[in-house]
């Protein structure tokens, strides 16, 4: 998904790197948005509520890989 802005076009999902080691899926997301923060959380964890523009949470499994699709909120 993008989101349009200021006359360019910020990405914000990643599905291509759902089940991608985390280390690579964090280069991949800075290299999209170097504007972000990310999060790392164990599937099943919660995270504070609220959206935050210059947030991406990545969901892992206990392999360390991607399990959900990463966005910003």
């Amino acid at each position: 998904m993008l989101q349009t802005g200021g006359g360019g076009e910020l990405k914000t999902s990643w599905p291509e790197v759902v089940g991608m080691e985390l280390f690579w899926a964090t280069v991949k997301i800075h290299f999209d948005r170097v504007d972000v923060e990310i999060e790392v959380h164990k599937v099943g964890d919660g995270g504070e509520p609220g959206y935050n523009d210059k947030r991406v949470r990545i969901f892992i499994n206990n392999d360390a890989n991607v399990a959900q699709t990463p966005v910003v909120g």
